[in-house]
């Protein structure tokens, strides 16, 4: 019997070696923004917690998945550079492959043969090697010249068009930076200062109850340090601030302290006669400055009375609140059906958000400046609403985070042409914060109070 000649063995193709668990959770967080609108300051610690990342994987992790939602349209630009096509002719699966390997090229320490490697082997894993070869092909190219000469080539000319040019620099879409120059008005040269403050990862900032805790015990609790302007305001120096037990128990809050600021103005104003304790927070949700507002009104007796249409964000209020004189009520704060009479009304608006990019990361790509329009008609109805809720005498607080014109002073402006209320100097209520500029309304800024963009505006009623 004759052995059958001996055939060459079919070579089978080398395994690909699949993401390390922190690159991994990156590029899940960045598929979970493309494909689920997901907010990847949410996805991202839930998505870590469940895999079980910690310490320096975790921190990894987080600089890749924040880095690569906040510099998208940077990246972008050089992706479609060096691949020759616009990043809509890209699978999306691929084109975030590319994003999550151009940051380590762009904007991290990271090896470059580690940065290419393991994308090219994470896209022949996703799809094929052909297009393996076309993300190896891709990203050489980038890696061949540094962030600075990727920016010299594609932005705009800083001569010609400053305002582009900066937005390209600092990864935000024009539009966003004109808004920010516009809102800046005369010290628009701060730009450049205000679009890196985006890029900076903002600390975490506590609010500890009033009667509950101060802000030196909660400090020394947690081995932060008191906040500059806000007497209820720590920074926390690190770690989970939902591990922190007075958070847990209720006596402390995660609130930036510019938001902290703007609750505390509301029971600063003087208002015309006996404060009665009629207090109302008209757009609600989540809770925050309600529970803030309640647990500072507590000493006088104040009652608080809540107003948020949107049943997951009354959950939220209702939870945040527990424990305080609040009342909430679902109900669209433009037709409320209350009866008028408060004696302080907050209204915190639903806004563009722009205030607070830095927490944000993928935000200022989200944001179009379409959504502008619809958001300042809403404003101006809920400022009208809360308006004929307020009492003669009673004072009105407006408030956005947002620096947005249309959703500041605009807002205001019509306000104080249909109504009959006067605008107040709002500075004094945030006492003490400097450099406030002429009012009479108030923009916080986080490159200069380390706030989120804020701004506030308090009208009485005549």
């Amino acid at each position: 019997m004759t052995r059958p000649p001996n055939r060459p063995q079919r070579k089978r193709p080398p395994r690909r070696k699949p993401l390390d668990p922190a690159r991994q959770a990156a590029f899940d967080v960045l598929r979970a923004v493309s494909e689920r609108d997901s907010y990847a300051n949410l996805a991202l610690p839930a998505l870590l917690r469940e895999r079980g990342i910690e310490g320096r994987d975790a921190a990894f992790a987080t600089e890749l998945a924040y880095g690569a939602c906040r510099t998208r349209g940077l990246l972008d630009a050089v992706i479609e550079r060096a691949a020759g096509r616009p990043p809509e002719r890209i699978d999306p699966v691929l084109l975030d492959l590319l994003r999550l390997g151009t940051y380590q090229l762009l904007r991290t320490r990271v090896e470059p043969h580690a940065a290419v490697s393991t994308t090219v082997e994470q896209a022949g894993i996703e799809f094929d090697s052909a297009r393996a070869g076309f993300v190896n092909g891709v990203l050489r190219t980038i890696a061949s010249r540094d962030e600075q000469s990727w920016t010299d080539e594609l932005a705009p000319s800083a001569a010609a068009d400053p305002v582009g040019h900066a937005a390209f620099v600092h990864a935000h879409p024009r539009w966003i930076a004109q808004a920010f120059t516009d809102a800046l008005g005369a010290e628009a040269g701060q730009l450049d200062a205000l679009l890196a403050s985006d890029d900076e990862r903002p600390v975490v900032h506590l609010a500890a109850r009033p009667t509950a805790l101060t802000a030196e015990e909660l400090a020394a609790q947690t081995d932060g340090i008191v906040g500059r302007y806000s007497p209820y305001a720590v920074y926390l120096s690190g770690g989970d601030p939902g591990r922190v037990s007075a958070v847990r128990e209720g006596a402390a809050q995660v609130q930036d302290e510019g938001s902290q600021l703007v609750a505390r103005a509301l029971t600063l104003a003087e208002v015309d006669g006996a404060d009665n304790g009629r207090w109302l927070d008209l757009c609600a949700g989540p809770g925050g400055k309600t529970a803030l507002l309640a647990a500072i009104g507590k000493a006088s007796g104040a009652h608080v009375t809540a107003v948020e249409p949107g049943e997951r964000r009354a959950d939220l209020v209702e939870q945040n609140t527990r424990g305080l004189d609040v009342d909430v009520h679902r109900v669209d704060g433009r037709d409320s059906g209350l009866p008028p009479g408060f004696d302080r009304v907050l209204v915190d608006a639903p806004c563009t958000g722009l205030g607070a990019l830095r927490r944000r990361p993928e935000a200022r790509w989200r944001r179009q400046p379409g959504d502008v329009p619809g958001l300042a008609k809403l404003q101006r109805e809920l400022l009208s609403a809360a308006i004929k809720l307020t009492r003669p005498g009673g004072v009105v607080l407006y408030a956005t985070c947002s620096p947005h014109l249309a959703e500041t002073v605009g807002v205001v402006a019509d306000a104080l042409r249909r109504h009959p209320v006067t605008a107040l100097d709002t500075r004094p209520l945030f006492d003490p914060v400097d450099d406030l500029g002429d009012g009479p309304h108030v923009q916080l800024w986080p490159h200069r109070q380390g706030t989120d963009a804020m701004f506030a505006a308090a009208l009485k009623v005549d």
